[in-house]
């Protein structure tokens, strides 16, 4: 093989020895940390004086000769890898890839690869090609939800369902290993990133989100942030065990959404940065009718719907000329022109938001999105104002503003709670006023119904010609359905999704 031969001056692999483990704690410390719980090869540990929990996994520290080899064997794989092997699926993949390099060992013998060691070095060629190089175990962990990578010679921290964040024994020890990667991902995905390009914000063909900055923006070195979505989206079963909303709430918000079929409602979902928006927007969206053309627009596509008649549109940014820009204000403007029954917005911050709300000034009702604010007085006061400019008079076709927080609560830690149900009423002169229907008790750490009477549901008593006594009787009903799921212990997203569209079908067969 010609090529080897400027490889084997780099690895000068005669005598090479098996890794050596990456070097432990000192025994004491070893002694203080109280192992939590554990899975497969993940470790939780609870260390004495620490805020934070420990996430080990196994996690050997490439260097010198073993990097060299790890390169090599990862050189002579890119040459003579076929191009099939790259659109196998991801763990098919992996297979393939691990095969191949095996004989790529097996067939040169030169490169004088332990026998003991093949497995190991053969993985760890697999994860830099395929995975995602040390980090690769953390991606396939369902209990992730954030991987952050914040520099070389620093911790990975992670951000995990049950323990919340958490710093990890994995490091990359030279900036370069983390360009590397982030390079990788780049090109993957058609993107670039460079001095000129510094930040890389993206998604990923498994709908992973990619956040990655490099110098000189990022001061102490290269960073990537991965958002992990879950491969079985949460459902409203999900939101009500977890304590997120209530039965009577959940209950309410599906007949809001579903708008007994002659008149949804117009709803934001607002927060914070993870608070849980774009998860709650999926939950109330799988509520609409399957009779109905839903059309969303996202910055990142992240929803996950099990509806049928379903278009969805991503934002697509500049190519490396700077030309060919999509924005969302486009794609919002685009789908008005496709007779869609509900518009779906992943996040408002702009001139989009103007176009959202035009829409619904012009009879599209059941509209839905997502705003960062604080409150739901706050998210009037964002959508009133620059880059949004909604006009005040535009914002009384608005019915609901639900707002989500996450809060760290003393007896559970990190919790993700609606807060405020609000509702938006039109006042005189094309004023608004807001009232919540609901309000979050910190103390019963429960959400509570107040005495205002809404505003929405005497709407709907004109469209459907109920009184509000059967409409109160339909929401008594949708409530009863959820207690029954969640008795059943029914919370997969189709699952319940089938369970409410099916009632709605024989509730409209029967009127």
């Amino acid at each position: 093989m010609p090529y080897l031969d400027s490889l084997m001056q780099k690895t000068k692999a005669s005598g090479q020895q098996a890794p050596e483990a990456p070097p432990k704690d000192d025994e004491e410390n070893e002694e203080k940390k109280i192992l939590v719980e554990q899975y497969g090869d993940v470790r939780i540990y609870r260390q004495p004086g620490e805020p934070l929990y420990l996430y080990e996994i196994p996690s050997p520290h490439y260097k010198g000769e073993e990097k060299e080899l790890i390169n090599a064997l990862m050189d002579i794989a890119i040459g003579v890898m076929t191009a099939d092997a790259a659109v196998l699926q991801p763990e098919e993949r992996r297979k393939k890839y691990f095969e191949r390099i095996m004989d790529i060992i097996d067939q040169t013998p030169e490169l004088k690869v332990p026998v003991n060691a093949k497995e190991f070095y053969a993985n760890a060629v697999v994860r830099d090609m395929v995975g995602y190089g040390i980090i690769d175990p953390m991606t396939r962990d369902e209990w992730l939800e954030e991987i952050m990578v914040i520099g070389p010679n620093r911790p990975v921290y992670v951000y995990h369902r049950k323990y919340d964040i958490m710093k990890t024994n994995v490091m990359f020890y030279d900036d370069r290993d983390i360009r590397d990667l982030v390079d990788r991902i780049a090109r993957g995905i058609g993107r670039r990133i460079d001095t000129q390009v510094p930040i890389l914000d993206a998604r990923l063909k498994d709908g992973t989100r990619v956040n990655a900055t490099i110098p000189p923006i990022s001061l102490d070195g290269s960073t990537l942030t991965l958002r992990k979505f879950r491969k079985d989206p949460m459902s409203i079963v999900d939101m009500i065990n977890y304590g997120t909303i209530s039965f009577e709430a959940a209950a309410f918000m599906w007949l809001a959404t579903d708008g007994m079929g002659v008149r949804p409602a117009n709803t934001l979902v607002a927060g914070g940065t993870a608070s849980g928006k774009t998860t709650t927007l999926n939950i109330l969206s799988s509520f609409i009718p399957n009779t109905e053309r839903i059309i969303s627009i996202e910055d990142t596509a992240e929803l996950s719907l099990p509806l049928k008649h379903w278009i969805r549109f991503e934002v697509r940014p500049p190519s490396m000329e700077g030309t060919g820009e999509i924005d969302m204000n486009e794609l919002v403007k685009n789908s008005l022109r496709m007779r869609p029954d509900r518009i779906l917005v992943g996040e408002i911050r702009g001139a989009e938001g103007y176009t959202m709300f035009a829409a619904m000034n012009t009879g599209h009702s059941g509209c839905l999105g997502t705003v960062h604010s604080n409150s739901a007085r706050e998210t009037i006061v964002r959508l009133a104002n620059p880059p949004i400019s909604v006009p005040q008079i535009m914002l009384t076709s608005l019915n609901f503003i639900l707002m989500q927080n996450r809060i760290h609560d003393r007896r559970k830690g990190m919790i993700r709670r609606i807060t405020e149900l609000a509702e938006v009423v039109p006042g005189d002169e094309g004023q608004i006023e807001l009232q919540n229907l609901y309000e979050w008790d910190p103390v019963k750490d429960a959400l509570v119904r107040t005495d205002a009477a809404s505003a929405y549901l005497q709407l709907l008593q004109k469209y459907t010609g109920l009184d509000r006594k059967a409409l109160q009787q339909e929401i008594d009903e949708r409530e009863a359905v959820l207690r029954q799921l969640v008795k059943a212990g029914t919370n997969k997203l189709d699952a319940v999704c089938e369970a409410t569209q099916n009632y709605i079908i024989k509730k409209r067969t029967r009127l």
